[in-house]
């Protein structure tokens, strides 16, 4: 039998076999002992873009303060921060440069400090000699305050708050709940930004009109885990409302989470909003991406599959993406004592992978391009809410989801010899963005200039004024317009007229429709005006419903001749449409399109950001990310599959077994959490559309075995049964270390796949040599050391198995292991399932290299298993694969 101290006293350093980066096993080119020197404190793991210099200034957590994710100042330039779970804080800050601490003070309601009386807070703003507190709550008996927008007063002068107002409840909770309140560019009033899950409340004013539906022949498919299905439109919004709360304006919706909102110079209104990780890979994802938030727009977020491109002329784009992240903050720089360069600059914290994206705006017609910068990163750095402060630096909070909270503030060196309002650009309102502006006046409600005006603007080149245009027409009453867009004669100007009338006609005006939307001539239209075409037509027949045999056969001869086109972002039109009209060889024609394996293209959702430069700045996340690029889907191929599985005519048995192999296929792709579960709902769908007697044959040779019961995830040998728990070093040597007796091999065996250990390592000749070979393992290493490793697998990185942080001279940065370097270039690996993949960094471009510290390692890879599982899968480990081990014919002859 194996005693304890057995195995104790093996010497340490499994860290450096299990905790591993990517292509672990290969020898570092040599660098100065400077360079490679890791920086582990709070200061020193932030990557600053260049000038600029840090300082910590508090831990909340340290301090038994909870975890601090919102942030304002008030008149007397203190720092007022709320815990997500908890109190709000007032801190009075040091100097730039002092040693001194922050003193900081619980904020408590005048006469009941014995409980929290506000708090739960992700929005904070100071105005109007009040504390505007945005709770984000379920109602529990720590505190009692529902979600909502509060007004806190000290009525009494003595610098304590004393009354609290509710201005308005707000339905939904959590982190798409209420998010941030902003003080408007004239200081007289206010703006809020709220998530999907939050319910729109009643508004005075409806600046996009609420006839909002799903609008997408795309086959709905909600989420197979379940987020959101019950989440429907308009999404996230943003409103705008006075001092007091009385009157209320929705601004814009159809985001899915955006957390904060910032306005420019220019009074232009800007957001950053979230993506669905769990959407990786399907063509309806949509990455992180900051947004022009105009007045009455629509970014067109919808559950599960029914999101909308981008490229829609009835949803707005991104300003630009950034990819994959979760948004918290966002920052104008008006206000900051920074250097000129940095005069119409937006910053977009990610809380997922630490970074702070720096777009530098420059107008371009009605709207703004940007130019990207990796401002501040560092790993891990969840950054939560930052702020600018009166003394121009900029201070910034990170923690949420109750992880270690620290404040920090970042100013350029050289500020005191940075002249007033140094990064205070002019306002520039070009002729576009003043024409957009004019229209928006109309969307305000009834006016009887509003058609007149906006008419001609429908075709405008520039896409926000013609959104505008449009906005404004809709904002009249529909009797105003109808007969003039059903007689209007200029085919463009007609598309948005139309597109408008589709929503917001009756059921009696649909054949004047049809008939309006049949006559346009498509080939007459250049491509980009043919997509908008088809989407008017797919938003009519999704209102309307099917036409009658003549217009649809007028349809059907207007659309189906294009199709196939050049364009694959076109494409995916035309098949939802002619599949829709159930036309003569659509089927045909989309599944060619689906085998022949047509690009995927949407230029609307290039990032900014590559993905695989995420992988290693957090391995929780960055993993997911990692397995994707390992086997990235066909999305293209995805969209037809998905569009075809509404079709129930125009099949024969060749089409439906080319189809259905898809499928099979289809499952052995990797994409984000809830891929498997779309593929096979799409697939149910089909099967629902085949003959009866031939749906178990297409069932089988669709993949039907490769899935689970659920059909979210493929079978695998073994899932384990938990519960699990979250497992602390101490507690897992305890239970395990004298406890390896009648293990099972073989369920070992299986653990160990099924927490993913063979991803990376080799035991006993099988599995991945990405990592070390683990084989030797319990002949070399404790119990201890082994557990430390997998629990804390940031605790001890061994160089050999180090990952570097390549801060570049134009502000990027590239996190990577480096497999190789010649005169000109490092050779970097960023994924661990792929290391093959290689990246080239020129070393002209590299200003400096540090040591991350951060394993690529997952960790909490065992807290899915029990107590039993724990200790199946560690005698495994510590038998290095082998059956014959010891540790397994001890137990037999014990």
């Amino acid at each position: 039998m194996f005693k304890k101290n057995k195995w104790l006293k093996i010497p340490t350093g499994v860290t450096a076999l299990l905790a591993v980066t990517v292509s672990c096993g290969l020898l570092l080119s040599n660098r100065s002992a400077q360079t490679m020197a890791p920086s582990d404190d709070k200061v020193g793991k932030l990557k600053l873009a260049e000038g600029f210099q840090a300082e910590h200034l508090y831990s909340p957590s340290e301090n038994n303060e909870g975890s601090w994710v919102s942030m304002t100042f008030d008149d007397k330039g203190r720092m007022i921060a709320s815990d997500q779970y908890g109190f709000l804080y007032r801190l009075k800050l040091p100097e730039i440069g002092s040693n001194e601490a922050p003193q900081v003070e619980k904020l408590g309601i005048k006469g009941d400090t014995s409980k929290i009386q506000m708090g739960f807070s992700h929005g904070l703003l100071y105005a109007f000699n009040s504390l505007y507190v945005m709770v984000n709550n379920r109602s529990n008996p720590k505190f009692s305050n529902q979600s909502g927008l509060y007004r806190l007063q000290d009525t009494d002068h003595d610098d304590q708050y004393d009354k609290i107002t509710l201005l308005k409840e707000m339905k939904g909770e959590g982190e798409h709940g209420p998010h941030s309140i902003i003080l408007s560019p004239d200081k007289k009033s206010l703006y809020v930004v709220a998530g999907n899950h939050t319910d729109l409340p009643e508004m005075d004013i409806y600046r996009l009109p609420k006839n909002w539906g799903d609008d997408n022949l795309f086959p709905l498919i909600k989420d197979p885990r379940g987020h959101a299905n019950d989440r429907h439109a308009p999404g996230g919004w943003i409103a705008h409302t006075d001092p007091d709360g009385k009157k209320w304006e929705l601004i814009s919706a159809g985001y899915r989470n955006p957390f904060d909102i910032a306005f420019n110079e220019a009074g232009d209104l800007f957001t950053y909003d979230s993506d669905m990780e769990w959407d990786f890979g399907t063509p309806w994802y949509r990455p992180t991406r900051v947004c022009h938030t105009t007045s009455a727009s629509e970014f067109g977020w919808r559950t599960g599959d029914a999101k909308w491109a981008p490229s829609y002329p009835d949803n707005m784009p991104a300003l630009m993406n950034i990819g994959q992240g979760s948004p918290t903050n966002l920052i104008y720089l008006k206000d900051a004592k920074f250097p000129a360069r940095y005069k119409n600059t937006l910053l977009a914290f990610d809380w997922s992978f630490g970074i702070v994206h720096g777009l530098h705006l420059k107008p371009s017609g009605s709207t703004y391009s940007a130019e990207h910068e990796e401002f501040l990163s560092g790993s891990p750095l969840p950054l939560t809410d930052g702020a600018i402060g009166p003394d121009g630096a900029l201070y910034f909070l990170t923690g949420g989801r109750r992880l270690e909270s620290d404040l920090y503030r970042v100013y350029y060196k050289d500020y005191k010899k940075l002249p007033a309002n140094s990064a205070l650009a002019k306002a520039v309102i070009t002729p576009e963005n003043k024409l957009r502006r004019e229209l928006e006046e109309f969307h305000k409600g009834p006016n009887a200039k509003a058609i007149a005006t906006a008419w001609p603007h429908l075709n405008h080149p520039d896409r926000f004024v013609r959104y505008a245009a449009r906005l404004a027409v809709e904002n009249q009453p529909v009797n105003e317009w109808k007969e003039k867009a059903l007689a209007e004669t200029n085919p463009q100007i007609k598309i948005y007229a139309l597109l408008a009338l589709s929503r917001h006609a009756s059921s009696s005006d649909k054949a004047k429709l049809y008939k309006a939307l049949s006559e346009i001539n498509l080939k007459n239209l250049t491509e980009d005006k043919q997509r908008d075409l088809l989407r008017t037509i797919e938003v009519a027949l999704f209102r309307y419903g099917q036409p009658d045999a003549t217009v649809k056969a007028k349809f059907i001869s207007q659309i189906s001749p294009n199709f196939p086109s050049a364009s694959p972002l076109a494409n995916r039109l035309y098949s939802k449409v002619l599949i829709y009209l159930e036309a003569p060889m659509a089927v045909e024609k989309t599944l060619a399109l689906l085998t022949n394996n047509e690009k995927f293209v949407d230029v609307d959702n290039e990032t900014a950001t590559a993905s695989s430069d995420l992988i290693l700045r957090n391995p929780q996340y960055g993993l997911d990310i990692a397995g994707m690029l390992e086997k990235m889907p066909p999305m293209q191929q995805t969209f037809y599959a998905f569009v075809l599985s509404s079709a129930k005519s125009g099949w024969n048995d060749q089409l439906r077994e080319n189809y259905f192999k898809w499928f099979d296929k289809a499952f052995s792709y990797q994409g984000g959490r809830s891929y498997i579960g779309f593929i096979d709902k799409a697939r149910n769908l089909a099967l629902n559309n085949v003959p009866k007697d031939k749906k178990e044959f297409y069932n089988k040779m669709s993949g039907a075995k490769k899935l689970n019961t659920s059909g979210n995830s493929l079978t695998q040998m073994y899932n384990p049964k938990g519960p699990g728990r979250g497992w602390n070093v101490e507690e897992a040597v305890n239970l395990v270390a004298d406890s390896l007796s009648n293990r099972d091999f073989e369920k070992g065996k299986m653990i160990y796949s099924a927490v993913m250990c063979n991803r990376c390592h080799m035991m006993g000749g099988e599995g991945s040599d990405v990592g070390p070979d683990l084989t030797q393992l319990g002949n070399r290493f404790s119990v201890k050391d082994m557990m430390e490793a997998i629990i804390l697998p940031n605790k001890t990185i061994s160089d050999q198995y180090a990952s570097f942080i390549y801060e570049l001279k134009d502000g990027e940065s590239v996190l990577g292991r480096q497999l190789n370097e010649d005169a000109s270039h490092y050779f970097i690996s960023q994924n661990p399932f792929d290391p093959k993949m290689v990246r080239k960094i020129p070393k002209k471009s590299v200003k400096s290299v540090k040591v991350s510290t951060v394993s690529v390692m997952l960790p909490g890879l065992i807290n899915g298993l029990n107590p039993e599982e724990l200790r199946d899968l560690t005698a495994y480990l510590m038998s290095g694969g082998n059956e014959k081990n010891p540790i397994y014919s001890a137990a037999k002859n014990k």
